[in-house]
């Protein structure tokens, strides 16, 4: 494998076009965990916020998180408990 090539796979971080499709991943999986019903430009806001949260959660429990499939997965658990706490605010 070429260095170049090797070096784009193992990038640590993320960019904002990623990000944002993290963000759209994120808020439908929680959506579709919390049997939520709301549409895709919430599913972006959730799971963006919800990025940050995972990622501060994360840091907090000393768990690296990098990557697509780590930021994916801290992303859902943030969108989750960010869901899970507008659904409590909201009284539904």
């Amino acid at each position: 494998m070429e260095a170049d090539t090797y070096a784009a796979l193992n990038q640590p971080g993320v960019g904002w076009l990623t990000m944002i499709v993290i963000g759209l991943l994120a808020g439908w999986i929680a959506e579709k965990v919390t049997d939520s019903d709301h549409g895709l430009f919430a599913n972006l806001i959730f799971g963006l916020v919800g990025a940050f949260l995972g990622k501060y959660l994360a840091e907090m429990a000393a768990i690296p998180v990098f990557g697509f499939f780590r930021t994916l997965i801290a992303a859902t658990v943030g969108a989750i408990i960010v869901l899970f706490l507008w659904r409590k605010i909201r009284g539904r």
